[in-house]
C-alpha cells in the first residue's frame, strides 16, 4: 500500500515557537500524543524538532489544505498560543521507491 494515495498530496507544517524553550516544555506530553494519534490514523509520515530548536516539522498526508489545519488546531502548541504553523502543500511528481504505488 503506498503512503501517498491517489488524491491526496503532501503537506509541510513549519512550526516556530513564539515563546521560550522554558514555556514550550510542559506542553511536550500533549503534543507527542497528538502526534500518536496523527500517526496512527495515517496523517503524518515524518516529525522532528528544528536544528536549532525554534520549533518543529511534520510532514502530512491529506486530501487538502483545510483538512491539515484542521488537525493543526488540535495540536496543545496551537491551542495555547505558543506556535506559528506555516502549511506547504505540494504535489509530489518524483517519489523514492515505495511511497506512491
Amino acid at each position: 500500500m503506498p503512503l501517498i494515495a491517489e488524491g491526496q498530496n503532501l503537506f509541510i507544517v513549519d512550526i516556530e515557537y513564539l515563546v521560550p524553550l522554558e514555556e514550550v516544555e510542559p506542553l511536550i506530553p500533549g503534543h507527542v500524543a497528538f502526534l500518536d494519534r496523527n500517526y496512527a490514523q495515517g496523517r503524518f509520515l515524518a516529525s522532528g524538532a528544528k536544528v536549532p530548536r525554534t520549533g518543529g516539522i511534520i510532514v502530512a498526508v491529506s486530501e487538502s489544505r483545510e483538512s491539515v489545519e484542521e488537525i493543526i488546531r488540535a495540536d496543545p502548541f496551537h491551542a495555547q498560543g505558543i506556535a506559528r504553523y506555516t502549511v506547504t502543500e505540494f504535489r509530489p511528481t518524483r517519489t523514492a521507491d515505495g511511497l506512491n504505488g
